[in-house]
């Protein structure tokens, strides 16, 4: 903590905010690192059936709700954020939250036998890249999820245990300081689990895998794992796991992805993480559409789970409608899609005394391989583009004080007072979730605001930076989007994820000038080759 306290207040050399990145950033990723999150790496399900609601668009400063391209040679105003909620519900308990999806709780019988799901098979692909991501389901650790490549040979194997340098870190006391590997057979192509003489055991669905005697901490012999098996260390700590095939889904293009909770440095007291931000490309049978959002949340981290699971999902079944999908193409607009998710998500939240913001960026490309991008939001989590040189904004402020939100309200009929900053304790006026509070005050709203399509030239340089408010309570549009041209230009012939490089710059920027919130952002750069998996989620 001393070396955080001595840490100058402004950092201006983007050298050492990126040798800082080693130590501090928060980045957790497919290859390895440990987070606390839903997961999103299973296909959606089906829903049912929906009604589309077509929602009319209000964006009072701006008649059709255009995205405003800014000019360069203009300096952009810093934006001073506040807090989001103040809590004056705080008696009130969260009755209903975002369970774990049936499709999961089917797969998981603890205490009696639990057969693999008819059809799954050895999971063998034409080549060495598969994906293992792991989900504690129950016990101390439940919500931890871990994930890695078999590639990653430099992260591999896996281990299980109660102290480091597990990867899975399970705070069990049942379980052993180092209890059970995962392991990637080249030669079988297959995830397999070794017990590595742990006191209490392994089971695999329910079955013992450990040696017979346990005392004699003889390891076990290797079994293969597959996607939809449970592993059981203790009595208590189960954990899911998930396999796929990463064979021909790498992202096109760069994609850095990072998040820090950002503790306060003087008072020792931590923020809860509510921040989640996510990607997939491509969505789940829908070649060539991907999906890149962040949820920040108020009042807890259950709203932002529950929508960043949600969201993805609707927008997958949207487009599951080959009709739906061939218009986005050829009309060049998703505007329809967006609009819909956005609205199925909010009708399938249970989320009553908490809320988040949602900012999702839709990227397609057509047939020629031209990308294209559209990004929704509600809340105050920002979207920029750079392309050609020009600044693009994606998104709009829905804060009680922005111009277009007292306009909007003001033409429900119910103007905000003079000075009034805040409805109900709260000062978004546009988020999902927080049903209790939309009850008691309809103007309230969780209709999203919808950019223009960018249609983005490989060769014109175009990258795209989403971040919840803790970077842009520090750092401008304009200093953001400086710091990336920067960037990539001073480490465009270093090997590794540019992008990545990009987004710990960032955030390392973010923590040198002691932003007070929880921090995540989502860099992509067009310009640049992808070395990525093709989903990924951080808390």
């Amino acid at each position: 903590m001393v070396g955080e306290l001595e840490r100058p207040l402004v950092s201006n050399d983007v050298d050492v905010a990126l040798d800082q990145s080693n130590n501090l950033t928060r980045n957790y990723d497919l290859d390895g690192q440990c987070h606390r999150t839903e997961a999103l790496l299973r296909p959606p399900r089906t829903r049912g059936h929906f009604h589309k609601q077509r929602l009319s668009s209000a964006s009072p400063c701006s008649a059709q709700g255009d995205s405003v391209v800014l000019d360069v040679s203009h300096p952009l105003e810093d934006i001073l954020i506040g807090e989001t909620v103040k809590r004056p519900f705080g008696h009130l308990v969260e009755l209903q939250k975002h369970g774990r999806p049936e499709k999961q709780s089917q797969n998981l019988s603890f205490g009696v036998e639990n057969d693999r799901p008819q059809g799954s098979g050895p999971n063998t692909f034409s080549d060495q890249r598969s994906c293992l991501s792991l989900e504690v389901v129950s016990g101390p650790s439940c919500g931890l999820h871990c994930s890695v490549l078999s590639t990653s040979t430099a992260r591999l194997p896996l281990t299980l245990g109660r102290v480091p340098p597990s990867n899975l870190l399970l705070k069990d006391l049942e379980v052993s300081g180092k209890h059970a590997m995962i392991n990637w057979n080249s030669n079988k192509l297959r995830w397999e689990l070794v017990d590595m003489g742990s006191l209490n055991g392994t089971m695999l669905n329910s079955h013992p895998i450990n040696y017979p005697n346990s005392g004699s901490r003889q390891w076990g012999s290797p079994v293969e794992l597959a996607s939809g098996d449970t592993i059981t260390v203790g009595t208590t700590s189960n954990i899911y796991v998930h396999i796929s095939s990463q064979n021909d889904h790498l992202v096109p293009f760069g994609v850095g992805m990072t998040s820090d909770p950002m503790s306060l440095r003087r008072g020792g007291k931590k923020f809860p993480m509510e921040d989640v931000c996510y990607y997939q490309w491509p969505l789940p049978g829908i070649d060539q559409f991907g999906v890149f959002g962040i949820c920040d949340g108020h009042g807890g981290v259950e709203a932002a789970k529950s929508a960043s699971k949600i969201l993805p999902e609707m927008v997958t079944t949207i487009l599951s409608d080959s009709v739906k999908r061939e218009r986005v193409v050829s009309q060049q607009d998703g505007s329809d899609v967006l609009r819909d998710a956005f609205s199925q998500t909010e009708a399938l939240m249970n989320n009553y005394y908490e809320g988040c913001t949602a900012t999702l960026l839709l990227v397609w490309a057509d047939a020629d391989e031209n990308l294209f991008a559209q990004c929704a939001n509600v809340g105050d989590s920002a979207c920029f583009m750079n392309v050609d040189g020009k600044q693009i904004k994606m998104t709009e402020d829905h804060k009680i004080m922005s111009c277009s939100e007292r306009l909007r309200i003001e033409g429900i009929g119910r103007p905000l007072k003079d000075g009034e900053t805040r409805l109900c304790g709260l000062n978004l006026a546009r988020m999902l979730g927080d049903k209790f509070v939309k009850q008691q005050d309809s103007r309230f709203s969780s209709e999203p605001y919808l950019s223009q399509v960018v249609r983005i030239n490989k060769t014109s340089g175009a990258f795209a930076l989403l971040a919840s408010d803790g970077l842009w309570d520090v750092i401008s549009f304009k200093k953001a989007i400086q710091l990336v041209v920067q960037t990539r230009e001073r480490y465009s012939t270093e090997k590794g994820n540019l992008a990545e490089k990009i987004a710990d710059v960032l955030l390392n920027e973010a923590r040198n000038l002691r932003t007070r919130d929880n921090t995540s952002l989502i860099l992509l750069d067009f310009g640049s080759t992808s070395t990525v998996p093709s989903c990924k989620v951080l808390p």
